[in-house]
C-alpha cells in the first residue's frame, strides 16, 4: 500500500480590507461638518476680539473688515475708563467668590449624604435636584423678586438680603448653581470605593481621618471642576443681576456691559473691548483646568 503524504495547509494571511470609497466620503463629510460647526461657533468670538481692536470708522464701515488693518487699543482705554467699571469688576469678584465657596461646601455635604448614606426621601431628593435644573430661570424672576422685595422690610435682614443687595443676588445664584454642583460631586463620590475608607479605619484611622486622608484627596479633581463650572455660571449670569441690582455702583460686569447701549446708539468698539475683558477670567480658568473638567464630566455622567 502506498503511503499518502499529507500536505499541511498553507496558512492564509488575513485579508486587510481597505475602507471603501463610500466610507471615505462619509468620513470626509462628517469631518467637513465638524469644521463648519466649529467655525460657526468660533466666529462670534473672533469677531468680538477683532472689533475690539478696530477704530471707529472700520467698525461702522459698510465693507466688513475681517482683519483689523489699523489695530488700536483706544477701545480698551475707553472701556476701562467708563463709569463704574472697577465697581462692577469688584462686585463680580465678590459675588462669584462667595457663590463658589458656599456652593462647594454645601454641595459637597449634600453629595456626601446622597452617595454614602441611605435615608428616607433620598431618591425623591435626587429627582428634585434634576427637576430644579429643568425649570427655566425666566419663570422664577417674578416670584423671586416679590420674595426679595418683602425682605427689604424685615429689620436685621434688609441690610444683607433683598432687592439691590449683593447678598440677595448671591442667594439667587446659589439656587441654580447648587443643584448642578450636587449632581456633579455625587458622581465623584460614588466613584470612590468604600473599601478604601474601611481599610484605613481597620488600620486605626478614625472616620474623620479616613475622610481627610482618603476621600478628600480623591475627590479633589471633582471639587476643582465643580468650582470652575460654578464660576462660569455665576460670572456669565445677566438676568438676575439686571433685575435685582438697580444702583450702578452695585451692578456686576455683565450688567455694566449693557450700559454701552443707549437711546443714542451703541458704542461698539468699547463694548467689544469690555466684553473681551470680561471673557478673559473664564478663558484663563478653563485653560488651567480643562483636563480636570473633562474628567469630572465623565465621572459624573456614568454614576447613577
Amino acid at each position: 500500500m502506498s503511503s499518502v503524504t499529507q500536505i499541511a495547509p498553507t496558512p492564509v494571511a488575513p485579508v486587510v480590507t481597505r475602507p471603501t470609497r463610500r466610507r471615505r466620503v462619509r468620513k470626509a463629510a462628517w469631518n467637513l461638518l465638524g469644521v463648519i460647526v466649529f467655525l460657526v461657533m468660533v466666529f462670534p468670538v473672533y469677531w468680538m476680539i477683532a472689533t475690539a481692536f478696530k477704530p471707529g470708522h472700520d467698525i461702522l464701515s459698510y465693507t466688513p473688515q475681517w482683519i483689523p488693518t489699523h489695530p488700536t487699543l483706544s477701545n480698551f482705554h475707553d472701556a476701562t475708563h467708563m463709569p463704574f467699571f472697577w465697581d462692577a469688576a469688584k462686585n463680580s469678584l465678590i459675588v462669584v467668590s462667595i457663590v463658589v465657596a458656599l456652593s462647594l461646601v454645601l454641595a459637597f455635604l449634600a453629595a456626601l449624604a446622597l452617595a454614602k448614606f441611605r435615608f428616607y426621601g433620598r431618591r425623591p431628593f435626587i429627582v428634585l435636584i434634576l427637576g430644579v435644573q429643568m425649570v427655566p430661570l425666566a419663570a422664577l424672576i417674578i416670584p423671586l423678586y416679590i420674595m426679595m422685595s418683602r425682605l427689604n422690610d424685615v429689620k436685621g435682614v434688609n441690610h444683607v438680603l433683598g432687592v439691590d443687595k449683593l447678598g440677595g443676588v448671591i442667594a439667587m445664584y446659589l439656587t441654580f448653581v447648587l443643584p448642578f454642583a450636587v449632581w456633579t460631586l455625587r458622581g465623584f463620590l460614588l466613584g470612590v470605593p468604600k473599601e478604601l475608607e474601611e481599610s484605613a479605619m481597620v488600620d486605626g484611622t478614625t472616620r474623620f481621618g479616613a475622610f481627610v486622608r482618603i476621600l478628600l484627596p480623591l475627590v479633589g479633581p471633582g471639587l476643582v471642576a465643580t468650582s470652575i463650572f460654578a464660576f462660569i455660571q455665576a460670572w456669565n449670569e445677566f438676568i438676575i443681576a439686571y433685575v435685582f441690582l438697580h444702583t450702578p455702583q452695585k451692578q456686576t460686569l455683565m450688567v455694566w456691559l449693557a450700559s454701552f447701549t443707549t437711546l443714542r446708539g451703541t458704542d461698539w468698539g468699547p463694548l467689544m473691548a469690555g466684553a473681551t475683558l470680561c471673557s478673559l477670567p473664564v478663558i484663563v480658568f478653563f485653560l488651567l483646568v480643562q483636563r480636570r473638567i473633562a474628567f469630572g464630566l465623565t465621572a459624573g455622567a456614568v454614576k447613577g
